[in-house]
């Protein structure tokens, strides 16, 4: 693909395995970041993986916020193509799926994780090491929540989140 034929930065919401663009988080991001592309995501999760491959080949750069299965996919995107984005927001990642195994090398990428105490799809003591493991540069917050995080995800300020500038440790100044 040409570069010059490549959208600005953009923000992608990747939702969980049941949910979809129409849901509450889905919904938010609409609402109050119309900026941010919110997509359908359905099949196993290499068609999952494939829609979010075609989606962020439009895109120079991108910041991935993943939800549950979403997280699970942004991380595996990460992994892949860590030079393709600016930062990961992770909310309660399934990083705890059977599939998983963190990367031998850890991801260096700016990488933000929000997670429940209460939490019992993706535990907090399963997801935090396996997060530990995979990224180097990650800012983990253990909230009073569950999997939903119904409570902290709409006090998370997502302004700063989605316009501050890290580093990225990919690119030479």
């Amino acid at each position: 693909m040409n570069t010059s034929s490549k959208l600005p930065y953009r923000a992608l919401f990747l939702h969980g395995l049941d949910s979809s663009s129409q849901g509450t988080k889905g919904s938010y991001f609409k609402s109050r970041f119309p900026d941010t592309l919110v997509a359908d995501f359905t099949g196993s999760l290499s068609q999952r993986m494939d829609t979010l491959g075609q989606l962020c080949q439009r895109y120079p750069v991108a910041t991935l916020i993943g939800s549950s299965f979403g997280g699970l996919m942004a991380t595996l995107y990460a992994l892949q193509k860590p030079n393709h984005l600016k930062r990961l927001i992770l909310l309660a990642p399934a990083l705890n799926f059977a599939d998983f195994s963190p990367p031998a090398t850890p991801c260096q990428l700016t990488t933000k994780l929000y997670i429940g105490k209460n939490d019992t799809v993706t535990p907090a003591d399963q997801v935090i090491p396996l997060a530990q493991e995979t990224y180097n540069n990650i800012d983990i917050n253990l909230v009073e929540d569950d999997h939903f995080l119904s409570t902290t995800f709409l006090n998370i300020d997502w302004p700063a989140l989605l316009t501050e500038q890290p580093c990225h440790p990919y690119k030479t100044s």
